[in-house]
């Protein structure tokens, strides 16, 4: 009898039941709700599901993140930059570059929408965050997850990795329901309703010489740029040279998700209880939406300017795309244009700044690297 009394509470003990805290269920909890939002609200499914099963799994198991634990070996992957570089191969290779090529002044929006990251580095700051910290934590306001793990790994800010990259995946797939409310504040109906003329034809050689030519001059002036300008580039260079095509496929879709799928269970399983249940992890989030919402208004107010500089011919709404969220944020900039008017047709004026916003974004995390001397 004794020996069975002792060997169920041994079997008790083992459980989680007998090891979980408030905390722990709290964040078992908050996996569930992302579920939910991904499953049946459809917001970037692809992200949020392998990120909130990682935070389901490390909260029941936590000893799946310690070493020789198998998300431990994943995470590794994210520490050595090595999973967000192939993430941007897979961007390029699935993005059409022709909409900037033919209207380089979308060059300008992009850049107007890092204001954001700029913003939030300095409010960081004021908060009590080191330096590298608020760079790292700045840079969610790119809308932009993998360029966050990037600079966050680099910046060797790997404590802040989860809730960075859960705010900043998180921003990504709120895209829809955060831009609009502060695009209808900025822009008149008259504004919104601007259509804008047919872009000009892209030659295969112009296609063929921005990638290359892209990776020269931005990787020349910030080298710490060219593990994600480099693969970004690379995968679009495999998209339109026209002798790639396996390349461009494998990179587009089979190492895209299983790339996905590494990264975003390690990025999840990041999220126990004891890492994220703090009052910075709070301010991260906060930090993150105000550099998003910043991001979006800067790059709507210079759409404006540039609406009175050519007498409306450019449409304030693709400002908004300038955050790097491809192409969900060209999406929106032609949703909210087509409510005030059905038969205006933004999306591939829009898709200029959004292709911008992510070479931006890239850029701003190069140049926080290069201030702090990382190479």
């Amino acid at each position: 009898m004794d020996y069975i009394i002792t060997t169920l509470e041994n079997l008790l003990q083992q459980t989680a039941f007998a090891t979980l805290s408030w905390g722990n269920y709290l964040m078992i909890l908050v996996a569930l709700v992302l579920l939910f939002l991904a499953i049946k609200k459809d917001y970037e499914p692809l992200l949020l599901v392998p990120i909130a099963f990682g935070m389901l799994l490390v909260n029941i198991y936590p000893d799946i993140m310690e070493e020789g634990g198998l998300l431990h070996y994943f995470f590794l992957l994210d520490e050595w930059a090595i999973l967000p570089s192939l993430i941007f191969m897979g961007v390029g290779a699935g993005t059409d570059f022709a909409p900037l090529i033919a209207n380089p002044s979308s060059f300008l929006l992009g850049a107007a929408a890092q204001f954001g990251i700029y913003a939030a580095y300095f409010l960081a700051i004021l908060l009590g965050f080191n330096d590298k910290a608020a760079a790292a934590i700045a840079i969610i306001g790119g809308a932009d997850g993998p360029t966050s793990i990037f600079l966050c790994s680099k910046l060797g800010q790997t404590e802040y990795m989860g809730p960075i990259a859960v705010a900043a995946y998180s921003y990504m797939s709120l895209v829809p329901i955060i831009q609009p409310p502060i695009m209808k504040l900025l822009t008149t109906e008259k504004e919104r309703k601007i259509k804008m003329g047919q872009l000009r034809p892209v030659s295969k050689l112009e296609k063929v010489l921005f990638p290359i030519i892209i990776t020269i001059v931005v990787s020349m002036i910030l080298p710490t740029t060219a593990p994600l300008i480099g693969m970004l580039m690379l995968g679009n260079l495999f998209k339109v040279c026209g002798v790639t095509k396996q390349l461009s496929e494998t990179a587009e879709n089979a190492l895209m998700y299983i790339v996905v799928i590494i990264l975003g269970t390690s990025v999840g399983a990041t999220t126990s209880a004891e890492a994220f249940l703090k009052f910075d992890t709070l301010k991260i989030v906060a930090l993150g939406l105000v550099a998003f919402a910043f991001g979006t208004a800067a790059g709507v107010l210079f759409g404006k300017l540039m609406c009175k500089i050519t007498k409306g011919k450019i449409n304030p709404l693709i400002g908004s795309a300038g955050v790097s969220a491809v192409p969900m944020a060209a999406r929106v900039s032609q949703k909210v244009g087509s409510e005030a008017d059905p038969t205006n047709f933004l999306l591939m004026h829009a898709m200029g700044p959004n292709v911008a916003g992510v070479i931006g974004t890239a850029v701003a995390a190069g140049t926080f690297m290069a201030i702090f001397g990382i190479k």
